[in-house]
Parts: structure tokens; sequence; C-alpha cells
């Protein structure tokens, strides 16, 4: 319980603002045709109330697996899946869809509203011990880590729907298995590494996370580029 409401503001703010900045990075890359404001702060708040269905899960994984890394694999699976659901939510059965890029844009929206409600919680602790240094340094690290890779693990996800735009059903849930379990392997593999190994590998993982980053960059190009030659409705 928080008895101070300026904690939850300075939290929520700490929170949300490292997640707008990376939301702001990739909606520059689509400036040609951008999606509708409305309907991206729609997903960027479905995203954020996503998490307060994800934590009862996280506790029921925890209580009932006993082996760590399953429990790891589990956490990274779910919250791709309901990232991935939240989505649906919005688009299924509409004409949202409109283009490739959008797949991409609004996974990666609802993604950076996910990583900013979880980011702002756990922010709270600290903050409430009076530990702002440590805050600042929490809030610091996830903005280089945990918040890009909630991004990152969702573009995969919708670059792998924006490839598949134009191929028949079968293909395009294929193309949708591969990029969840891609997904859901790079999610995995950055907490088994940050939580299991006291940071020995902070470096590393966080290279191998910006390069992936890169990656996902040229893959979200070639994203853009083919949506520059669709002329029909998803």
């Amino acid at each position: 319980m928080i008895n101070d409401p300026k904690i939850l503001i300075i939290a929520l703010i700490g929170g949300t603002v490292p997640a707008l900045f990376w939301l702001w990075f990739w909606l520059k890359e689509n400036q040609e045709k951008p999606e509708p404001k409305g309907l991206l702060i729609i997903c960027f708040i479905l995203g954020m109330l996503s998490v307060i269905f994800v934590l009862p899960i996280q506790k029921f994984i925890q209580s009932n697996i006993s082996s760590h890394q399953l429990q790891i694999i589990s956490w990274a699976s779910m919250e791709e899946i309901i990232k991935y659901l939240a989505v649906m939510i919005i688009v299924y059965r509409s004409s949202y869809i409109r283009e490739p890029i959008d797949w991409p844009i609004f996974l990666i929206t609802v993604a950076l509203g996910f990583a900013a409600f979880e980011n702002t919680l756990f922010l709270i602790k600290p903050l409430t011990l009076n530990q702002a240094t440590v805050g600042l340094l929490t809030g610091q690290l996830r903005f280089l880590g945990s918040t890009l890779l909630h991004a990152v693990s969702s573009g995969i996800v919708g670059i792998a729907l924006g490839l598949s735009f134009n191929m028949e059903w079968v293909k395009r849930k294929w193309y949708l298995f591969i990029g969840l379990i891609l997904a859901i392997s790079l999610h995995s593999v950055f907490n088994f590494f940050i939580m299991d190994n006291n940071g020995s590998n902070f470096l590393r993982v966080f290279a191998f996370l910006w390069v992936v980053t890169i990656i996902i960059m040229l893959l979200f190009e070639k994203i853009r580029r083919m949506s520059k030659k669709v002329n029909i409705v998803y």
C-alpha cells in the first residue's frame, strides 16, 4: 500500500518517460503514413493494463513450477503471448491493419505500454524506501535493457506478421508461430542471464540485445518498403 501519492506519480513518470522515448524512436521510422494517434494511445494504455493480468499468472507459475529455468521460459512466453493478444483485441476483424508496417508499430506500442507500467512497479519500492539513487539507477538500466527488450521482442512478432502480410492464411500462422518462438527465446535468454549471473555477463547481454535491435531495425526498414507497395486493405 502506497501512502504517499507523490511516490506513485514519480514512479509513473520515471517508468513511462523511457518507454515514450523508445515509442518516439520507432514511430519516427514511419512518418510517411503514420497510424492514428488515438489508436496508438489505446494500444499503449492496453499494454499497461496487460501487466495487471500478467502478475497473477506469474505468481501461479512461480507457485506451481519448481524449475527456475522453466519459470523464466514460462514468464517470457506468457508476456509475449499476452502482448500479442492485446493487439488482437484492437485489430481483430477491423480495418486498422492496412499495410505490413502496422503490425510491428502496434505490437511495439503495446509492448512499450507494458514496459512503462512494469517499470513503474519496479521503481515504487526504492522510492518508498527513500533510495532515490537506487531508483534512478534502476530506471536507467531498465531504459537500456528491459524496456528495449519488450519493444524488440514484440517487434520480432510484428515483423513476422508484416513479412507474411500478403501470404495465405496457413503461411501467416506459421510466420506468427516462428515470430513468437524467436521473441520468447530472446526474452528468456535475456532474463536468464540477468537473473542468474549476478551481473557478471551484464555487458555481453546488453551488447547481444543491441545487435538484435540493429537487425530488427533493418527488417523494420524492409517492412516499411513493403508497405509502400501495398494498395490493398488487409
